[in-house]
């Protein structure tokens, strides 16, 4: 099951982003603030970022965020995949793709394109990624904090 997180997953939630920032699928960890404004941010308004308890046998499996943007390359609107993550015990069960076929249904039809990034020696992500039909764009992105 996918849904929408509600004010009661706060708990959850955050304990959820805290073992993705900590796990081998991230670059580096984040800071618990920048976590906390997220979390303000998805009880405030789902204009920006929008995020997603994952379920199985009524059991917290993971989460997913998304966030939302607009693009002239695209001409419309961009969701932007920020976060998937599963906990280790529902790995390789077939809820990354469950969530992809979600997406599908409840988001690609109100944007553009849909853009993700996985760490390149996520294999396993990558693998699902590509089998989805998602391919490499060859853009370097560049950040200034």
């Amino acid at each position: 099951m996918i849904r929408s997180v509600e004010p009661k997953d706060k708990d959850v939630y955050l304990d959820l982003v805290r073992a993705f920032y900590q796990s081998e699928a991230v670059l580096h960890s984040i800071p618990d603030e920048y976590i906390e404004n997220t979390w303000n941010e998805l009880m405030s308004s789902s204009d920006y970022v929008k995020a997603y308890i994952l379920e199985s046998d009524n059991q917290v499996a993971g989460y997913a965020l998304l966030s939302f943007t607009f693009s002239q390359e695209v001409g419309g609107k961009v969701a932007w995949l920020e976060e998937l993550f599963m906990l280790p015990e529902f790995r390789g069960q077939g809820l990354g793709k469950e969530f992809f076929a979600f997406m599908e249904a409840n988001v690609e039809s109100k944007v553009s394109r849909i853009r993700l990034e996985v760490e390149p020696d996520n294999n396993r992500a990558k693998r699902l990624y590509e089998s989805l039909g998602y391919e490499d764009l060859p853009y370097v992105q560049m950040v200034k904090e």
